[in-house]
């Protein structure tokens, strides 16, 4: 019986310590070691190029919109890559009654709008079937991705990330591991040599900011002079995402039951899907905000320049920089 007792306290013990874990790394709850990026000054990254890639259009939304943005606005030229072509989508703005060609149509209209917004030079949809990438050829999305990154020269780039945690959907995960190999391999002469025959060059990608449902978090971006931008593209991802027209929705279906949310304003329906998207949605980047000291966040595992093998090694161009002589 006492054995018995010992092993159930054990047991308990450890689900209480797992939960309490799990809850931390959802919240980002833990502020050790965690580096807060702050806005930049100018444009410190001109001539620098970002690579934002998302398996459906409300990833990046979502998940990395602030930081997308907060780089463009400091000099990086931003791409947009799109996996999917979200024909599975959700619509919920619509009680989800789209067809799956019209879901085809809303999402890529919405996706081009929200590259607008972020400031993106131009998207790339590579149009695989929505939740069934775990049916295509990996080697076959990672000859793509290295093409792209070696004709716009990235980087760095914005993804899900490869190795996380809790990750249900296999398009994020597919995705973000054929974009891990091929930040690597972009970067290879013997991989892929008929791109360089075309005129390509070797590239690879320099640092990675990786995002997840439960991140391990090593790096939290001040977005809070963005937000307006990630709302906006939020706001335009009505095909998908749960902000898109829902509060103008909302307050119509309350003004029909003769109530009224003050929340949601008596403006137009952009100020009220506005008001209800900075409440709801950007609750996350809020609260993560907070934790750091700002006002809203985003929260990234984030690599630095050759902490994967990729380019030159950071500490050897640091040595060079300070130690180089000119030659007798």
């Amino acid at each position: 019986m006492l054995r018995r007792n010992f092993f159930a306290h054990l047991m308990a013990g450890a689900v209480a310590q797992l939960a309490s874990t799990r809850m931390e790394a959802q919240s980002g709850a833990s502020t050790t070691n965690v580096f807060l990026e702050r806005p930049a000054s100018g444009q410190p990254y001109q001539g620098k190029v970002l690579l934002a890639l998302q398996a459906h259009s409300d990833d990046i939304p979502l998940s990395a919109a602030g930081t997308v943005a907060k780089l463009i606005e400091e000099g990086y030229t931003g791409y947009l890559v799109r996996a999917t072509n979200d024909d599975m989508g959700d619509a919920p703005g619509l009680g989800m009654s789209g067809s799956i060609g019209e879901n085809v149509l809303r999402n890529q209209q919405d996706n081009e709008e929200i590259a607008r917004i972020l400031g993106c030079k131009r998207t790339f949809n590579l149009n695989y079937n929505n939740h069934r990438m775990a049916d295509i050829s990996v080697n076959e999305l990672i000859s793509r991705l290295i093409l792209i990154i070696r004709l716009i020269k990235a980087d760095t780039i914005v993804c899900w990330d490869p190795w996380a945690h809790d990750e249900e959907n296999p398009d994020h995960y597919m995705l973000a591991r054929s974009v891990e190999a091929a930040c690597w391999m972009a970067g290879r002469a013997h991989d892929y040599p008929e791109q360089l025959a075309a005129g390509l060059e070797p590239h690879a990608v320099g640092d990675k900011y990786y995002f997840a449902r439960r991140p391990e978090i090593t790096r939290v971006v001040d977005i809070s002079a963005q937000i307006g931008k990630k709302i906006d593209a939020n706001r335009a991802n009505s095909a998908k995402g749960p902000g898109g027209h829902l509060g103008s929705k909302l307050r119509a279906e309350l003004a029909m039951k003769g109530e009224r949310l003050p929340l949601l304003g008596e403006g137009d329906d952009a100020s009220a899907d506005r008001h209800y998207i900075r409440e709801f949605v950007m609750r996350r980047s809020r609260e993560l905000g907070q934790k750091y000291g700002v006002e809203y966040a985003e929260a990234f595992h984030y690599l630095p320049p050759g902490s994967a093998g990729a380019g030159t090694d950071p500490i050897v161009e640091e040595y060079v920089r300070h130690h180089a002589v000119p030659r007798n």
